[in-house]
């Protein structure tokens, strides 16, 4: 096909191009190691004169082929799949950081994520400043420092459902000669392309909707191609001088646009694994399929459900955007016109054990550590993924102590309702 193929095509065809003969089904690589008649050949592709298949633990037929599925979703020039999302926003990062660098990021961001940049990478001589992602524009610059090398934010924040002001976060970074990373895990490429407005690299959890059926762990780092690394050189020798381990090959002369991702996995994958297994790819491949289908269902679901809740007299609060009357409806209007996610933030009336009442009520919704399920799920960060915060630094990272994160599923929507009535009748 010479035209460009549509979102929901994409889901179903991008990816695995099977040949004459070859297997219609993505088939699942399960090997470490692949097989080569001489020993040039093999140096050639250690020396990354040669693309190909050496060792599992850099590349895959099976993982390669689901994540250009994903860039071809994203609309980027390519993709690596990790072994879970928090892998993800770490390769993301390190990639282009070292010790003695700093970066930027908004405050609300997945717990595990702001532990992860905020104590994590310390450790590793990395430095990080939260931000609101609120403030104007001069407040965020006053947070970047010489050594700043990239800002980072949640296209829609997990748990507290903010929604980023990608091209806001897109001319800072530009400003100060950086890349903007979105973390587009909850919107998926579905609803939001983070690239059509001036995010240069993406991360997802593919845990989430891509799986979407709570089958895998998996993540991906999603390169758009447009960040242009030799204009800021000095920022990044990583990419722009020579890589002794490589023989002095320099990547962004080697690879151009693919520099980034190629970095990625011949330093970071090489060094430090995290690599997902075939099978997993291929269960995510199955998730990716559908959906297309899957995100409309959880968004209309997740519409009826954040209604009822904001005209219940029980509810103290409510955070989806698709409510007239949320502060995120305009951000969501233009970031988002087809729908944001499944996942609702709201509070109860009342205290801590009013919403751990609620919770422990529910019937067929389950209490999970785990969202974005075609099964309707529930989660109290304060007591959950973000245990380990203070109420003050729940409240820095926009996650509130009273916060009920609802993740809706693609089930009846009569039936989630159902039981979001019973167990508020028990409060």
């Amino acid at each position: 096909m010479t035209q460009k193929m549509k979102t929901a095509t994409l889901c179903v065809q991008a990816g695995w191009k099977p040949k004459n003969g070859d297997p219609r089904v993505l088939p699942i690589i399960q090997s470490t190691t692949f097989k080569y008649d001489n020993t040039e050949e093999m140096a050639d592709l250690f020396d990354l004169k040669k693309e190909g298949y050496f060792y599992t633990r850099l590349q895959n037929p099976t993982n390669d082929a689901v994540a250009s599925k994903i860039a071809a979703l994203e609309g980027g020039v390519g993709a690596v799949l990790t072994s879970s999302g928090q892998a993800a926003n770490f390769y993301a990062v390190f990639n282009i950081c070292e010790a003695g660098d700093h970066i930027v990021t908004s405050n609300e961001i997945y717990g595990g994520t702001y532990n992860l940049f905020g104590v994590t990478l310390k450790k590793l001589g990395i430095e990080c400043t939260f931000v609101s992602q609120e403030a104007s524009e001069e407040e965020i610059s006053a947070a970047f420092r010489p050594n700043t090398k990239a800002l980072f934010g949640e296209t829609i924040s997990n748990p507290g459902c903010q929604i980023l002001d990608i091209e806001k976060f897109a001319r800072i970074a530009h400003k100060h000669g950086v890349p903007l990373i979105v973390d587009n895990t909850f919107p998926t490429p579905i609803n939001c392309r983070p690239f059509e407005w001036g995010a240069d690299i993406v991360t997802h959890s593919t845990t989430k909707y891509m799986d979407g059926h709570a089958t895998q762990v998996g993540g991906c780092v999603v390169d758009s191609g447009n960040f242009d690394w030799d204009a800021h050189a000095d920022k990044f020798p990583g990419l722009t001088t020579p890589d002794e381990s490589y023989h002095g090959l320099t990547y962004t002369k080697a690879f151009g646009k693919m520099a980034y991702t190629t970095k990625l996995v011949a330093q970071l994958m090489r060094d430090l694994g995290s690599i997902p297994a075939p099978q997993n790819s291929f269960l995510l491949n199955l998730g990716l399929e559908t959906l297309h289908l899957r995100v409309p269902r959880h968004c209309e679901n997740a519409q009826r459900v954040a209604e009822f809740l904001n005209n219940d007299p029980r509810v103290a609060w409510v955070h989806y955007s698709g409510l007239p009357n949320d502060k995120n409806h305009a951000l969501a209007q233009k970031y988002l016109p087809n729908g944001s996610c499944g996942v609702i933030a709201f509070g109860l009336k009342g205290t801590r054990e009013t919403a751990v009442q609620f919770m422990d009520s529910l019937q067929m919704i389950a209490i999970v550590t785990h969202v974005a399920d075609a099964r309707t799920c529930v989660l109290h960060p304060a007591s959950h993924t973000h245990r380990q915060l203070s109420d003050e630094q729940l409240r820095e990272a926009g996650v509130a102590p009273d916060l009920i994160r609802l993740s809706v599923g693609i089930e009846d929507c009569d039936d989630i309702l159902a039981d979001i009535k019973q167990a508020l009748d028990k409060i």
